[in-house]
C-alpha cells in the first residue's frame, strides 16, 4: 500500500493556495526527510544535519494504518517537545478531515484517528507566552540595539518593535513596498495576504540610512539584506537580539515578544481601541470593527507616530521630524 505522505503531498497541493508562505513552509517542514547539513550555527553536542520533521515517520505508514492508537503513541513520543507536538497534531487532524471528504481517500482514511478522547488527552495544551519588553526596559534595550555593529540587524530589531509586525513580515520587506512619499509600507500578512501600515518618522529614518549604505547593491530588492544568507535577506536575528538582552540585563524576550511588546506598551497611552490591532494585522474582534470602522492610513499614521514618539521618549531618543526625513529622501534620490 502507498504511504500516507503521497496523500499529504496531494493535500498540500490542493490547499496551499489558501495558506501564507509561512504556513506552507510549516507544512513542508512537518514531513521533511531531514539529513541536510545545517545552514546556520548549531548548539554544542547536537548533530550537524537536520532531523526529520515530526510527522515524517508517521506519514510513511499507509493511510489506513494511521488510527487513534497510532496517533496516541506518536503524541507520547513527542512529549519532550510539546509545542511541536501540538502544531503537528493540529495539521494532521486537518489532513485527516480533508482525506475523509475526498473520494480518492475516504475508504482508506480512519476519520476518528484524531477525535478519540484518549488521543485528545495527549495533546499538549497551548502555553500563553508572556515575554515582552516593559517600559523600564526601553532605554537599555535601544541603547544596546544601537550599539550592534551590523546596521541591518539593528534596524531590523527596532523596526519589528516599532511596527508590531511579525518577524517574517518585516524580514521579507522589499524597497518596492516602502513608500517614503506617502509614508506607508506594504507588508505580507498571514491573514489578509498583504496589509498597509504607516511608515513612522523614526522607522523611516532607519530605512533611509540603510538605503544610503555605500555597500548596498542598487538592484538589491531587500530592505534588510544579508549577503551571507541564501535568500539574500535577514534570516535569523535571534543571536543578535540575545546579545542585546544579555548586555542590557533584560530577561529573555523572543523576536515575537517584540511584537507582543508593541501591543502591550500601547496600554500606557489613550489610543482608540482597534488602532493597534489593525496596525498589527489582528482579525477584527467585534462586529463594529469588521463592518463600521474604516480607518484610512493617514489616521493610522497619526496615532502610530504618536505612539512611536512615546516609545522613543521612554528610550531617551528624539523622534526625527518629517521635514528632516523629506530632506534625507531628496538627497538619497538625487545621489548619482
Amino acid at each position: 500500500m502507498k504511504p500516507a505522505i503521497i496523500a499529504w503531498q496531494a493535500y498540500i497541493k490542493a490547499r496551499s493556495h489558501r495558506w501564507s508562505a509561512r504556513s506552507l513552509l510549516e507544512h513542508e517542514r512537518l514531513c521533511d526527510a531531514g539529513g541536510r547539513t545545517k545552514a546556520r550555527g548549531r548548539k554544542p553536542g547536537t548533530a550537524n544535519t537536520t532531523q526529520p520533521g515530526p510527522l515524517y515517520d508517521l506519514l510513511q505508514l499507509p493511510l489506513s494504518n494511521i488510527n487513534a492508537d497510532v496517533v496516541e503513541r506518536w503524541l507520547i513520543q513527542q512529549r519532550h517537545r510539546p509545542a511541536v507536538a501540538r502544531a503537528g497534531f493540529v495539521r494532521l487532524r486537518a489532513f485527516i478531515n480533508w482525506c475523509a471528504g475526498r473520494p480518492a481517500y475516504e475508504r482508506q482514511v480512519v476519520p476518528a484517528a484524531c477525535t478519540k478522547s484518549y488521543v485528545k488527552d495527549e495533546v499538549p495544551r497551548a502555553k500563553v507566552r508572556q515575554d515582552a519588553l516593559e517600559r523600564q526596559h526601553l532605554r537599555l534595550w535601544f541603547e544596546q540595539v544601537r550599539k550592534l555593529k551590523n546596521p541591518v540587524q539593528a534596524a531590523y530589531l527596532q523596526t519589528v518593535l516599532l511596527t508590531g509586525a511579525r518577524r517574517e513580515e518585516i524580514a521579507a520587506l522589499t524597497w518596492a513596498n516602502v513608500d517614503f512619499t506617502w509614508r506607508r509600507m506594504t507588508i505580507a500578512d498571514k491573514v489578509a495576504g498583504i496589509r498597509v501600515i504607516p511608515l513612522t518618522p523614526y522607522v523611516a529614518a532607519l530605512l533611509i540610512e540603510l538605503k544610503r549604505r555605500p555597500d548596498i547593491h542598487p538592484d538589491d530588492p531587500w530592505v534588510f539584506s544579508s549577503p551571507t544568507a541564501a535568500s539574500g535577506r535577514i534570516q535569523e536575528p535571534r543571536a543578535a537580539h540575545d546579545k542585546v538582552l544579555r548586555q542590557a540585563g533584560i530577561p529573555h524576550v523572543s523576536i515575537h515578544g517584540l511584537r507582543r511588546s508593541f501591543g502591550s506598551l500601547a496600554q500606557w497611552l489613550e489610543i482608540p481601541s482597534g488602532v493597534i490591532p489593525q496596525i498589527q494585522g489582528h482579525k477584527p474582534s467585534a462586529t463594529a470593527e469588521r463592518h463600521y470602522r474604516v480607518r484610512p492610513i493617514d489616521l493610522l499614521y497619526m496615532w502610530h507616530a504618536k505612539y512611536e514618539g512615546w516609545i522613543l521618549e521612554q528610550a531617551g531618543i528624539e523622534q526625527p521630524s518629517i521635514a528632516l526625513q523629506e530632506m534625507s529622501v531628496t538627497r538619497r534620490c538625487a545621489r548619482p
